[in-house]
C-alpha cells in the first residue's frame, strides 16, 4: 500500500493544484468582478476587501502552479489548506447570515437573487480541496515533481561506506 501513496500525493497535487490555477485564471483578467466578490461577503472593510480582490486570484495561480510542478509542495499545500478553510469560513458565514450571493469561486460573485444561492456545493467542493491539502501537507513527496524526497537513514549510510 505505501508504494501507492506517492501516486495518490499526484493525484492530490494536480487535482488541488489545476482547480486553484483554474480558479484564478478565470478571475485574474476581471479584477473588479473579483473585488466585487469579496466585497459582497461583507467581512472585510472596502479596501481591504478590494486588495483581496486583487491579490487572491494572483496567489490562487501562485499556488497552484507550485502544486502541478510539485515545487515547495508541503508550503503550497499548507497555504492552500488555509486558503480553503478561509473560504468555507466565507461562505459559512454568508450563509448563516442570510446573505444571497455567488461565491465567486470561479469568476463572476456578488449579490443574487434570494433563493439562487448555493452554499453546498461550494462548501463540500472546498471541504474535499481542504483534505486534499492536509494530505500533502503530511505527505508532500509525490511521484513526478520537483521536490526532491529526502533520503532515509539507510540511503544516507550506504553513501559513507564508499
Amino acid at each position: 500500500m505505501r508504494k501507492y501513496l506517492p501516486w495518490v500525493g499526484l493525484v492530490a497535487r494536480l487535482i488541488l493544484g489545476g482547480t486553484l490555477i483554474v480558479a484564478g485564471y478565470l478571475k485574474f483578467d476581471e479584477l473588479d468582478k473579483s473585488q466585487m466578490a469579496v466585497r459582497a461577503y461583507e467581512l472585510l472593510p472596502i479596501p481591504l476587501a478590494n486588495f483581496m480582490g486583487i491579490f487572491l486570484p494572483f496567489f490562487e495561480l501562485a499556488i497552484g502552479i507550485l502544486l502541478v510542478l510539485g515545487a515547495s509542495t508541503r508550503i503550497a499545500a499548507f497555504l492552500s489548506g488555509l486558503l480553503m478553510f478561509a473560504f468555507i469560513i466565507g461562505i459559512s458565514q454568508a450563509w448563516a447570515r442570510g446573505l444571497s450571493i455567488d461565491c465567486g469561486c470561479f469568476g463572476g460573485g456578488g449579490q443574487v437573487a434570494p433563493g439562487e444561492a448555493d452554499y453546498v456545493t461550494p462548501l463540500l467542493r472546498d471541504t474535499g480541496l481542504t483534505l486534499l491539502a492536509i494530505y500533502l501537507t503530511l505527505f508532500p513527496h509525490t511521484k513526478i515533481g520537483l521536490d526532491k524526497k529526502p533520503k532515509t537513514a539507510t540511503e544516507l549510510g550506504e553513501g559513507n561506506n564508499g
